[in-house]
């Protein structure tokens, strides 16, 4: 009888794992094969070929392994897509930035500061900047979100003495005619960028031109790991220059490659609001990762809203420390 049972969760679950690579690599064929007019035919054959398998096909086994032959052609197929730094990116993506590490200067290529009139009018400008790891004091981090109250983008940016700060944006990479598809992010449908910004340029167009929530947090990073963190998105930036990655929406998105680029013995230990990081900031409120002020994690995160101090700052030339002004662990 235990076995029957056994048996019987057994086989559900084989079923269900088919149905699910099956969706999975129906996907794959539908976002990533070359081939435009290909791709929804192809896709709909492989589909019901793998349901018609599982429907009647003699043995459960013998369906369900005709199932993972189908999956490993696709996976086989799929695994040969190499990503490209050549492409007809579009203009706020078109440079990759890259460092020069002299000692303690480094000199950043290609840091973005476009002059906006609208989220997609605007002016590309980008620019080398020169700043001392010696001179990094600490890391604040810009929390943006844009639908979901799950679903967060964050934004590192390294603070300095000497110098205004510097912003890191962990991106989609994409072509000409694209928008961005969650479904498609798990596909490979986008590279990877780290684009370094100007802060004024990655903030103001969230909360400006794009009418986006942020909230800014300081973090309680001592500057010696700060310095350790900027060194490794400088190594992250010049790897990608190098060799370009595909972005995927779970296991290599804007969160994860932050978490990933960190030594493994540094890491944060994993947990569900990493993927769901939208609940990334309550995360580190609990891990005392950013500065409270004494404040309950609500009213922090309701004072930390920055977007009307950004829409008021605009075009000032002081618009970093404007949008600071009477927040939680500034001064």
């Amino acid at each position: 009888m235990m076995w029957k049972a056994f048996r019987l969760v057994l086989v559900s679950l084989g079923g269900l794992t088919c149905l699910l690579t099956t969706a999975w690599a129906a996907g794959a064929l539908y976002f990533d094969l070359p081939i435009a007019w290909l791709r929804a035919p192809l896709a709909s054959i492989y589909a019901l070929a793998m349901l018609a398998a599982l429907l009647f096909v003699k043995g459960r086994w013998r369906a369900m392994g005709l199932v993972a032959v189908g999956l490993a052609l696709v996976l086989i197929w799929w695994l040969t897509l190499s990503p490209t730094n050549d492409s007809d990116w579009q203009p706020d993506v078109a440079q990759k930035g890259w460092a020069d590490i002299q000692g303690d200067e480094v000199t950043l290529h290609n840091v973005r500061n476009c002059d906006y009139r609208t989220e997609t009018d605007y002016t590309p400008h980008w620019e080398a900047r020169t700043v001392r790891i010696s001179q990094i004091t600490g890391i604040d981090l810009a929390v943006d979100y844009w639908g979901s109250p799950w679903i967060a983008h964050p934004i590192a940016s390294f603070q300095f003495a000497d110098a205004p700060p510097l912003c890191f944006s962990i991106e989609t990479r994409k072509k000409f005619g694209q928008t961005y598809s969650t479904i498609g992010g798990l596909y490979r449908q986008f590279e990877l960028i780290y684009i370094v910004a100007d802060e004024r340029d990655v903030i103001r167009l969230r909360t400006n031109y794009r009418n986006e929530d942020i909230y800014l947090y300081r973090t309680t990073i001592s500057p010696a790991h700060a310095r350790e963190r900027f060194l490794e998105y400088i190594h992250s930036l010049n790897a990608l220059r190098n060799k370009p990655r595909w972005y995927n929406a779970i296991t290599t998105n804007c969160t994860t490659s932050i978490r990933t680029q960190h030594p493994p013995n540094e890491r944060l230990p994993w947990d569900w609001r990493i993927l769901l990081n939208g609940k990334g900031d309550e995360l580190m409120y609990e891990r005392h990762l950013i500065v409270t002020g004494g404040l309950p994690f609500a009213e922090l995160k309701a004072r930390s809203l920055i977007d009307i101090r950004a829409r008021a700052a605009n075009d000032s030339p002081d618009f970093s420390q404007l949008i600071r002004v009477g927040l939680p662990g500034f001064h």
